[in-house]
């Protein structure tokens, strides 16, 4: 199979689903399979990559949405994807991305497959002001996923809320892997890691790896973390990302006084080291209702760490209280009184870790081979013209696709 991956992020821009897209395209490509990436293009970046990756033009959007905004209506990046001839167009973002991937399903015949991942009704809600105006913009991605073919969601969490957003059709359950290995990492090199990150000899590490904004639970961790202060528990707690709440979240952990417990490294493109401190860790903190089956969480169980979660979030789905983790409710006090109990009980978190790697742990490898499995069903099964309710949205990108065919028709001259 031809398969074109698309989404709104991708490297240099690290978060899960640009992790996602890069180990859909690699394993693949071991499997055989051919995969092209389209993806908005980055100013200065070299894609040395085994597969094929489509920059198209974008908007400096980074500072409202954490990532640069695609311009879908490209016809020199439509004419790569047309000539890669894709057996089947995988969006994993609502906006640009499957605006991209309807217009290339018009030029191609290829099924689209939509993966629901993030709540994308949160950065909506953030970034326009006017409840009209949110309501309006979520209708209009609604619509653009319904357009798909197929929709998957990571985990049932994820689904139902989608669903609440006002989402009609049906959705299958497609879990993401990791692509962390369960091998252990050598003792000298977690010893290496106590020196760089001033870790505390004989005290709890926790972490936290992924996006830097408040909406990840950020002020959570931060107000837990000062009550173990004030009750004399010493640890050390590593943020690893970056963010635009990066450096508001260094400000206020400075005014609480924990700037000699808290490090800050930034984000971490070396996953040999990013599994180190997954590995040094003693627990993983996430006191976030926004995501959606994290990425992080399954990193942090194939190093044997357990997480702490918030009951009845996405995240913790899968997760049993003290069995494989640890769920608290969403607010400060309760947090705390888990961070403390792993603090003087340091075992339940090993004891939690080692289930945690056991029963949350998923490779890349096996999800893909799921993927896959669905995607030649898809195709095997798929009939022609089994869509038949045509939108507005759907005649222009139908006028859109005429419009490349024109552009794109070779010249006389050039006809053999």
């Amino acid at each position: 199979m031809n398969v074109c991956l698309l989404n709104d992020s991708f490297p240099p821009l690290l978060d899960g689903v640009s992790n996602t897209v890069l180990n859909y395209a690699r394993v693949l490509g071991e499997r055989g399979e051919k995969a092209a990436v389209a993806t908005p293009a980055y100013p200065g970046v070299t894609d040395d990559y085994p597969f094929e990756v489509v920059r198209y033009a974008s908007l400096d959007t980074t500072k409202s949405l954490g990532y640069r905004t695609g311009f879908p209506f490209s016809a020199a990046a439509m004419q790569r994807l047309e000539a890669f001839s894709p057996t089947l167009i995988h969006s994993h973002c609502p906006m640009a991305s499957t605006f991209l991937a309807r217009e290339l399903r018009c030029l191609t015949g290829a099924p689209i497959v939509f993966t629901y991942h993030t709540k994308f009704d949160v950065d909506i809600r953030r970034v326009i002001k006017g409840k009209l105006l949110q309501e309006s913009a979520i209708r209009e991605i609604i619509r653009n996923i319904e357009a798909c073919d197929e929709v998957w969601a990571v985990n049932r969490g994820a689904g139902e809320n989608l669903k609440s957003l006002g989402f009609r059709g049906d959705y299958l359950v497609m879990e993401n892997g990791v692509d962390m290995t369960l091998d252990p990492v050598p003792v000298e090199e977690l010893r290496r890691l106590e020196e760089t990150y001033r870790i505390k000899a004989c005290a709890p590490v926790f972490l936290f790896v992924g996006r830097m904004l408040w909406y990840k639970g950020l002020s959570t961790i931060l107000d837990s973390l000062a009550e173990l202060k004030r009750a004399g528990e010493p640890f050390t707690m590593l943020f690893v990302g970056d963010g635009e709440d990066l450096a508001a979240v260094r400000e206020r952990a400075e005014r609480q006084g924990l700037s000699g417990d808290c490090v800050f490294p930034g984000a971490i493109r070396d996953r040999a080291l990013l599994k180190a401190l997954y590995t040094r860790a003693d627990l993983f903190l996430l006191p976030s209702v926004f995501d959606n089956n994290p990425l992080v969480v399954k990193e942090a169980a194939a190093c044997r760490t357990a997480s702490v979660l918030i009951r009845g979030s996405s995240s913790a789905e899968n997760v049993t209280d003290g069995e494989n983790g640890f769920l608290t409710e969403d607010s400060v006090p309760s947090f705390t009184r888990a961070l403390l109990a792993v603090c003087r009980r340091p075992e339940l978190a090993k004891e939690a870790g080692e289930r945690a790697s056991r029963t949350l742990y998923l490779s890349w490898e096996d999800a893909i081979d799921r993927a896959v499995a669905r995607y030649r069903e898809i195709l095997r099964d798929r009939r022609g013209g089994d869509r038949t309710e045509a939108t507005v949205s759907d005649k222009m990108i139908e006028a859109i696709g005429r419009f490349y065919r024109l552009t794109n028709r070779p010249k006389t001259d050039d006809l053999p």
